[in-house]
């Protein structure tokens, strides 16, 4: 009996790989800030409107991880890694990466990469059952043989597959960018950094090394894409220079937000004084507690732009985390008032007037907040600082209802329940707040359940 269970051993190893194949990264942590996510959104949505989605159709959500790396995981959503943005020197180079992301989109690929597990599988079975044939038959290495083909063969099946899809998603992306009136070079600039990166690691180029990858070879993608650019009229297209000095700023501030401060100083000394520099180092020297070089930077950056909502934000955020709340509320209550009362903008307001201690600021707190979580339901700090004001105020049962919200969005599930029929209890029957609670908790109780039989 050992030799069939080896067998079917290995037979779950292969679909395990293939399933895996497909799955993104998982559990890095997303990165919020309003600055990047307005820009990652107007770099996008020119391209969803191409790819007749329209826009605002497409959210782009940024991922904490220093790979360069981008993916599709279902529904209108586009994941892209920290390290892509690092690497990228221009929003157009991104802008490329979105497109080809948005090809799987409207390909359907997350969907249909069912289609090339189904066929591989296929493909296993019937290698598992004339293999285990083989082995009743006496002929144990015979047997052995034919499994082994059979995954060779199942794995090049989906492997092909997906190569399909990718090189689909090229030829979408050459069209969006095209209908949007932007050029490919970014694109193929990328490309060849990505090109540049396998000859540096030592990754075959050969095309017999071809059959053994997800992508088409680089340099044929580049080969190809470079013939479908050139011929469009897009491609002498001058890159647009605002959304370039918002690229560059957003990119400086990732940097010294996620890089250690000593790094972030060797990347932007004290002598280049542009505004990307100084956004690095403000974060650099707030990391580092050195919080009036944090200020300097920051109070240079206002004086060359008073109106930007952005560098009022991070002035009170320092101000904020320094111990400063009161000092924080006027940059943080004009940045909020500047971006329409952007949801993350609006939630850092609210935490400072909260932090003042200060009861007479709690009204004012409770109406930012729950301005915040109308327009951004998915904030969880926003609904816990909620919580703490109807908290402060003794109306417990909706402070009960705002940790349910924020418990349930973090995957504290029992403690979501638990909060959510405590909530429930103490409600008016039948009003908003209550209908809400309920569905919280059934909710709870489902994942709850689902994660039990998982078990």
């Amino acid at each position: 009996m050992r030799a069939p269970i080896r067998i079917l051993a290995r037979l779950a190893a292969l679909l395990a790989a293939l399933q895996l194949a497909i799955q993104p990264a998982a559990a890095q942590s997303i990165l919020r800030d309003a600055e990047t996510e307005k820009l990652l959104q107007d770099m996008v949505d020119p391209l969803a409107e191409a790819a007749g989605l329209g826009r605002g159709a497409v959210e782009i959500v940024l991922v904490q991880d220093n790979s360069i790396n981008a993916f599709v995981a279902g529904g209108q959503r586009i994941y892209i890694h920290s390290g892509l943005i690092n690497a990228a020197d221009t929003a157009n180079e991104v802008q490329g990466v979105m497109a080809h992301e948005l090809g799987h989109i409207t390909g359907g690929h997350i969907i249909r990469s069912s289609e090339g597990i189904s066929e591989a599988t296929n493909i296993t079975i019937v290698s598992l059952l004339l293999g285990v044939a083989a082995i009743a038959a006496g002929a144990g290495e015979a047997g052995m043989g034919i499994l082994a083909a059979g995954q060779q063969a199942a794995m090049g099946k989906y492997l092909a597959f997906s190569r399909v899809q990718e090189s689909s998603a090229d030829a979408a992306a050459v069209d969006f960018l095209s209908k949007a009136g932007i050029s490919g070079r970014g694109s193929i600039e990328f490309f060849k950094k990505l090109q540049n990166l396998e000859f540096r690691y030592g990754v075959s180029q050969d095309d017999e090394a071809g059959f053994s990858r997800t992508h088409p070879l680089t340099g044929d993608r580049i080969t190809n894409l470079e013939r479908d650019y050139q011929r469009d009229p897009a491609w002498n297209t001058p890159n647009n220079p605002q959304l370039e000095e918002r690229f560059q700023r957003a990119k400086a501030k990732l940097y010294g937000y996620l890089a250690k401060p000593q790094d972030t100083l060797r990347a932007y000394p004290t002598t280049m004084t542009g505004i990307p520099a100084r956004y690095a180092r403000a974060y650099a020297y707030h990391k580092d507690a050195q919080v009036d070089k944090a200020l300097t930077e920051t109070r240079a950056l206002i004086e060359a732009d008073p109106q930007n909502p952005y560098f009022l934000e991070l002035e009170g955020q320092i101000l904020l985390e320094s111990g400063r709340p009161r000092d924080a509320l006027e940059p943080l209550r004009e940045a909020t008032r500047l971006t329409g009362n952007t949801p993350l903008i609006a939630t850092t307001f609210g935490h400072a007037l909260i932090a003042t201690e200060n009861q007479s600021n709690f009204e004012e707190a409770e109406q930012v907040l729950k301005a915040a979580v109308t327009k951004d339901r998915y904030n969880p700090f926003a609904w816990y600082q909620l919580g703490v004001v109807y908290a402060a105020r003794g109306d417990m049962p909706r402070a009960r209802l705002a940790s349910a919200e924020q418990q349930s969005m973090s995957g504290q599930m029992a403690m979501a329940l638990t909060s959510a029929e405590a909530a429930e209890r103490g409600l008016p029957t039948g009003s908003p707040d209550w209908l809400r609670a309920q569905d919280i908790a059934m909710a709870a109780k489902a994942e709850l359940e689902r994660q039990k039989k998982r078990k």
